[in-house]
């Protein structure tokens, strides 16, 4: 005997009585079957995913597809456009190059790298809101190629004018990438996706690593236009490859194009060997898609603001510890720093000093850091959850910039910045998991925008804190780094949202995480409606 509940908008005849359950008898079926019993949290079997209900929506799908083959392409391409952090990290490799090639004041090499930030922060929101009224795909792949072009023209900039405004149009096209993420993890399912996002985090610490050997190798031969050139490459391929990427099945809902979403859920089933669930996908349509005003509705009015400063210090401190590494590196330990600056000054306020093998080597050393953050974070991210992890990078970080106030040797410098960076950058890691989850699908896109554009205004500072202000005081530089990440602890503990095995929410018309409750985290015996 089946049992059966109908559950969508049918309608019922008189005739299928009131409980609307219905038995029907099966001839020559075995009765007797043997129970199957599913370890605590594990995942129904494909091929029983959600049998009995005549609709389905598409975080039923995604978690009933699982992870698979699609996956890993899809953490490959987009790991590819994530890998941008090469644009990132040759800021500190070009600065102290054209401080002394182009005889630039200290100010000037500090706006070189704070024009790059000027342009992320200013296209940030602008690109959220394109991926969420235009999509994720189209989003991404506007940003990636703006990104390719100027980046590659910023290697012909004849005069420091020129390569001024050549790298702020290369940051307003970084300002897009991380939405690379928001399509990402809209296809992963529970259970993988804070593991997945924060693996693909690899690829921007590839992309750092990779950029560092690359200095190593082409500046001496070549110079640093030829580094601004190779180190478009990973963009370069994304570009070939991005034809590839499908749009967001849970935009293609929201938008109200139903086949197209359809058809991209079957292509994931066929490609993953895996089964789809039965029935019709639901249209959840919203025509107000990626609006201001929904990020500071009652339920993320706080939970706004709250991670707009987190995101705001962990650039700040992020950007802030490679710039000073760099600083560090040249002075040999942080009590030499005022005592070399004074000297320098007394010579001659252009004097400068090229990289050295050794500072390319510590470079690549602190550099490597972020392999062991990604580790950490990914090990403590689902057992303390994600608002108590942000809080213990942020903690940790505070407690090694202090230690720095000793005067250290090089070797325990080097250690106290390898986990610092670890840290800080497992941090920034977190934020990217905790933040598309907890914003809806309508808004998901500008709610990372907006916090991505935060983070620009804290990289836009930094410089003038690790380069500028480190010339007057080298311990009061360590205090504002210190004391922010202290604030930022705080402002993770009182987030009022913990995403934990929670489901994405679609509609920015529901309450939070409304689409799971009695879906994906409901006790045996309970019922499902």
């Amino acid at each position: 005997v089946v049992k059966f509940r109908r559950t969508g908008e049918s309608s019922r005849s008189e005739e299928d009585g009131i409980s609307g359950e219905h038995e029907v008898q099966i001839e020559g079926v075995r009765t007797e079957l043997e129970p199957v019993e599913l370890g605590d949290g594990a995942a129904v079997p494909k091929e029983f995913a959600n049998p009995t209900d005549d609709t389905f929506m598409v975080e039923d799908a995604v978690e009933a597809i699982g992870f698979g083959k699609f996956q890993w392409k899809l953490s490959v391409i987009t790991g590819l456009a994530w890998a941008n952090a090469m644009e990132m990290m040759i800021l500190s490799i070009l600065a102290p190059q054209l401080h002394c090639e182009w005889r630039l004041p200290s100010w000037q090499v500090a706006l070189l790298t704070s024009v790059v930030f000027v342009g992320m922060m200013s296209s940030s929101t602008l690109w959220g809101n394109i991926s969420d009224q235009y999509g994720r795909k189209t989003g991404l792949k506007i940003s990636v190629l703006w990104t390719l072009y100027y980046g590659i023209l910023s290697g012909f900039a004849p005069i420091y004018s020129w390569i001024l405004v050549l790298r702020g149009l290369v940051g307003f096209g970084i300002g897009g990438v991380p939405q690379s993420v928001t399509l990402y993890a809209e296809f992963l399912p529970m259970k993988a996706r804070a593991k997945c996002i924060l693996l693909i985090e690899v690829f921007s610490a590839l992309g750092t690593v990779f950029e560092v050997l690359l200095a190593v190798v082409v500046m001496p031969t070549l110079g640093w236009r030829w580094l601004l050139i190779l180190s478009a490459l990973p963009l370069l391929l994304f570009a070939g490859l991005c034809f590839w990427l499908p749009e967001s099945a849970r935009y293609d809902v929201l938008s109200g194009n139903q086949e197209k979403a359809l058809a991209t859920l079957k292509r994931i089933a066929t490609e993953n060997g895996a089964p789809m669930p039965l029935g019709k996908l639901v249209i959840s349509r919203q025509e107000d898609r990626g609006k201001m005003r929904d990020l500071f509705t009652p339920h993320f009015r706080w939970t706004t603001l709250l991670l707009w400063f987190i995101w705001f210090s962990n650039a700040f401190s992020y950007y802030g510890l490679v710039l000073l590494t760099t600083e560090l590196f040249q002075a040999g330990d942080v009590c030499s720093i005022s005592s070399r600056r004074q000297e320098v000054k007394a010579k001659c306020s252009l004097t400068c000093e090229y990289l050295t093998e050794e500072d390319y080597t510590d470079l690549l050393w602190t550099t490597l850091s972020e392999f062991p953050g990604v580790l950490v974070t990914l090990w403590i991210i689902d057992r303390i959850g994600r608002k108590k992890t942000m809080a213990l990078s942020f903690l940790v970080f505070s407690f090694c910039s202090l230690l720095l106030f000793l005067c250290v040797g090089r070797n325990v410098l080097t250690v106290l910045l390898f986990i610092a960076r670890a840290f800080i950058s497992g941090g920034f890691q977190a934020a990217y998991v905790y933040t598309p989850e907890v914003y809806p699908t309508a808004t998901r896109a500008l709610g990372l925008g907006t916090c991505s554009g935060m983070a620009r205004v804290g990289a836009l500072i930094t410089p003038f804190i690790a380069q500028v202000m480190l010339e007057s005081s080298v311990y009061l530089t360590l205090v504002v780094y210190s004391g922010c990440c202290l604030l930022a602890a705080l402002a993770s503990c009182f987030l009022p949202i913990e995403t934990k095995g929670r489901g994405l929410q679609e509609s920015s018309h529901k309450e939070w995480g409304q689409e799971m409750v009695g879906r994906g985290s409901h006790s045996p015996g309970e019922s499902q409606e």
